[in-house]
């Protein structure tokens, strides 16, 4: 009993280690990539994958002669797009607001450099795709290899260990982030449909009431929770796709705690007391203790803000159950030929998706990441991460190119026609993965550990 219960023990304490680290969430990304791809190409298993993809969830309502869908035209693979990416969008809200409010996006001074950087690291790669497409079918595909994975990218920084100076690693955390708010503004603005004006005008009405909720200091989590649903709903019939509500909704959630410093420590400093006060009497821990106890976390958690409570509660279920979820929804691609892997391929008709998606990513990002860098240096507008060479800078933004989670999103957004979306898909793997192996190769010539450096001195 003792040897199974102390076993169980120890697996839990290496399932935390596990789910703590930060290159975790990209194993498992990676695991459900491989567990998609042969679902939807084992004979066996391939009808069952795409059957349940496109599965209906519309309810029908009929009344008299009126019949309504809700959700409309909802299948599994659409809840998953449109809905369970709200959270993870909602999340990414959460950080961005996070960085800006009091993180490396906080000042000018600070942010100027991931953002440029990360502006250069859209730009780049969008021209190479037009470059490629222009004049074609695939034209409205320029805004997929502009994306950067933040799991991907950081996760392979972090296993690289003391390699890179940790002024490299803030700066493509930040770059990243900032990279993901300039994928939100492309969705928003390109990638939307027929804006249905009035759905609209309520959903703005109702986050202009929860801004001034907010201003006046509200802090219950769940007179906010509940009209994101409503917003959501409204977003999702109005034209503009859905997931922006979840970044839209971030923006609002309230930063402050509902006690004040003050507050907080004459709180603990009183029930703290009253718990020692009470520890002599009896058996530890009584009733009494854990009425004191309960009280105690009650303050702690009311003494973090909503927005930070939140990221911290959501984190790990969008990192290792939506983000999973997402892949194996969106990486099971159909490979009826090794044509599929020809990045080459080209047609007056399509263009050639491969080729600007491929080079976009493995060139692109980073050519526009070194040279935003290099630019905003040279004219004094920014300063060079402490510790950092123009080698490793390059090294690092190679690891940019990493699209993935964001790409895909986008290339669902931005084509119908399935080869064209399973071509993109096929070609963000490859460039992810390619710029992967790049970027982890030039970082181990370029440095050295911690170990060498101090053997040389």
């Amino acid at each position: 009993m003792y040897s199974w219960t102390r076993k169980r023990h120890v697996l839990h304490a290496y399932g935390l280690h596990f789910m703590e680290a930060p290159w975790a969430g990209g194993v498992v990304l990676l695991v459900c990539v491989a567990i998609a791809m042969l679902l939807a190409n084992l004979p066996f298993t391939a009808g069952f994958y795409h059957d349940l993809l496109h599965t209906s969830l519309a309810v029908n309502i009929g009344y008299g002669s009126e019949n309504w869908i809700f959700p409309k035209e909802m299948t599994v693979e659409k809840f998953i797009n449109d809905g369970l990416m709200v959270i993870f969008f909602f999340t990414v809200g959460l950080e961005i607001k996070r960085e800006i409010v009091c993180g490396q996006l906080s000042s000018v001074r600070r942010a100027i450099l991931p953002v440029l950087a990360a502006a250069g690291g859209m730009l780049a790669p969008a021209l190479i795709f037009l470059l490629f497409n222009h004049g074609t079918g695939a034209v409205n595909g320029w805004g997929i290899p502009t994306a950067t994975d933040i799991a991907f990218a950081v996760g392979i920084l972090s296993m690289l260990g003391d390699r890179v100076p940790v002024s490299l690693k803030v700066f493509l955390t930040a770059l990243a982030i900032a990279d993901d708010l300039g994928a939100i503004i492309v969705i928003a603005l390109f990638y939307g449909g027929t804006i249905e004006w009035g759905c609209l005008a309520v959903a703005l009405a109702i986050m202009a009431a929860l801004y001034l909720m907010n201003r006046m200091g509200e802090t219950r989590m769940m007179c906010y929770l509940i009209p994101a649903i409503v917003v959501w709903s409204l977003f999702y019939y109005s034209g503009i796709h859905s997931t922006i509500s979840g970044v839209a909704m971030a923006m609002l959630i309230p930063m402050k705690p509902r006690y004040s410093k003050e507050y907080y420590f004459r709180k603990q400093a009183c029930l703290t007391e009253s718990l020692t006060r009470s520890a002599g009497t009896g058996e530890c821990p009584d009733e009494e203790h854990r009425y004191y106890l309960r009280r105690l976390s009650r303050l702690a958690h009311s003494s973090m803000g909503m927005s930070y409570r939140l990221e911290h509660v959501l984190t790990p279920y969008v990192t290792f159950l939506i983000m999973p979820i997402f892949a194996l929804a969106n990486a099971g691609v159909v490979i009826s030929s090794a044509e599929y892997f020809n990045i080459f391929h080209f047609s007056h008709e399509i263009g050639s998706v491969g080729m600007g998606v491929f080079f976009g990513l493995l060139i692109g990002k980073p050519l526009g990441i070194f040279t935003a860098s290099w630019i905003a240096v040279k004219s004094k507008l920014a300063v060079m991460p402490e510790g950092a060479s123009w080698r490793m800078l390059w090294a690092v933004a190679c690891l940019g190119g990493i699209g993935f989670t964001m790409s895909i999103f986008v290339d669902t957004l931005a084509f119908s026609h399935p080869e064209m979306i399973d071509r993109g898909k096929i070609a963000i793997l490859m460039g992810s993965t390619a710029a992967g192996i790049l970027g982890s190769t030039l970082i181990l010539l370029f440095s050295k550990s911690k170990k060498e450096r101090r053997y040389e001195a």
